[in-house]
């Protein structure tokens, strides 16, 4: 067997994204992952078959979830030898199982299999206090009655509260936004500028469901028809007149809800995916990670600038080799930061070690569909909605047509990878 083989993006399909404690509020990781995966069954005809693997993740998971993606495959319409993994880097996560898929594929580890993620943010964990996970372990070990009925007398009534998560990163107690709203300050990122961003997003996010752009990514869930998020009566007007959240310039409108959802996509080896009679929309070129040392000064979200500089020069290619660019909204102000920093000959020189600036992007060729400010943000849903999104976009401007994805996650990494449409 020929090595690398060539892995394609077969298709996808994803939930409508919902905004938290909205439609989806009772649902579980597991039900949404397990819906987003017999979508994509149902859409490809692979009911009943055994697959090579799935790979899945989620960031908000609790502790009964620790085969999440297991649970999801023996719960679908997959043959249930079907094997799974769980896997988790942050916001990355969905992009990141799709290059894991990939990758076994390359190595002729696989011939198909599927990348996918999940995240409901109406059913986040909810944890007791340490000093009262410190008894209950405490009585849980004891031997005798006595001693089990003194460490419960330890518990103070001030230790019963639940402790709900929160979203913020260990090493500063920063939450993702307050971290994004210093970045947008350094870079003198304009309110202005973020509204208009937004503005776009759903705007072009709305066009796209009025043509049918996702009649073939997206299955209804509990009754829901269409990200719940998307304001297409939406307008500047609007916009300008939210209160900042973060910092300065950022709001509730620019800045990405709180989102319940779930996607998949199907990656195969072309050879595969053609003796199967199965589309092939794009191939998956390349893919890089990076990290940056946020703790010590860096910007928590401007990971992917780095990661896009060592996959270009990888791939000997510039940053205007592409015909259109999906740039994860994480904030509107992320999005610009990162374009700021590419066209920055400092930023560039002084970070990256690159004799110029990376270069610029038309601004018209960025997230042409919408992205997350509209569709909403599930954290590790968002690499499966991005993937089979541009593979599409890019499979209908012809073959050798390629595109850049750039996402950004917490713990201050970031994953860049290269799509060419076949």
């Amino acid at each position: 067997m020929a090595l690398p083989r060539t892995a394609v993006i077969v298709g996808g399909n994803r939930t409508p994204f919902a905004k938290a404690g909205g439609p989806y509020a009772a649902a579980s990781n597991s039900d949404l992952l397990t819906a987003a995966l017999d979508g994509l069954v149902a859409r490809f005809g692979l009911a009943g078959r055994r697959l090579d693997e799935v790979a899945g993740g989620a960031v908000l998971k609790h502790t009964r979830d620790f085969n999440l993606t297991r649970e999801a495959v023996l719960g679908s319409a997959l043959h249930p030898t079907t094997a799974a993994v769980d896997l988790q880097q942050a916001c990355a996560t969905g992009l990141e199982t799709v290059i894991y898929v990939a990758n076994k594929i390359s190595l002729g580890q696989a011939d198909v299999g599927v990348g996918c993620g999940v995240d409901s943010a109406s059913d986040a964990p909810i944890v007791v206090s340490e000093p009262l996970r410190r008894a209950l372990l405490a009585a849980n070990r004891a031997r005798t009655l006595p001693q089990r009925l003194a460490a419960l007398a330890a518990i103070r009534p001030g230790q019963l509260a639940p402790v709900a998560p929160a979203v913020v990163e260990p090493r500063t107690g920063l939450s993702m936004g307050e971290h994004q709203a210093k970045t947008a300050k350094a870079w003198g990122i304009s309110r202005e500028a973020q509204d208009e961003l937004s503005f776009a997003s759903h705007q072009n996010l709305a066009a796209a469901w009025a043509n049918g752009f996702f009649d073939d990514l997206v299955t209804p869930y509990l009754g829901v028809t269409r990200d719940t998020i998307l304001r297409p009566d939406t307008t500047l007007e609007k916009l300008a007149a939210l209160k900042p959240v973060f910092g300065d310039t950022m709001t509730a409108g620019n800045s990405t809800a709180l989102t319940d959802g779930a996607s998949a996509v199907l990656v195969a080896d072309a050879d595969w995916a053609a003796a199967e009679g199965l589309p092939a929309l794009a191939k998956i070129v390349d893919a890089q990670v990076a990290a940056v040392d946020f703790p010590g000064g860096d910007d928590l979200l401007l990971a992917p600038a780095h990661a896009a500089a060592r996959l270009l020069d990888r791939l000997g290619m510039s940053l205007g080799d592409f015909e259109l660019y999906e740039l994860h909204e994480a904030f509107a102000s992320t999005v610009l930061a990162t374009l700021a920093a590419w066209e920055s000959a400092e930023f560039c020189r002084d970070q990256l070690g690159l004799a110029g600036p990376l270069g610029s992007i038309e601004r018209d060729k960025i997230n042409v569909s919408g992205s997350s400010l509209a569709t909403g943000h599930p954290f590790a849903a968002t690499g499966g909605r991005i993937v089979p999104t541009l593979a599409k976009l890019l499979h209908a401007r012809g073959p050798g047509a390629r595109g850049l994805i750039s996402i950004c996650a917490a713990g201050g990494q970031g994953v860049v990878a290269v799509l060419e449409a076949v």
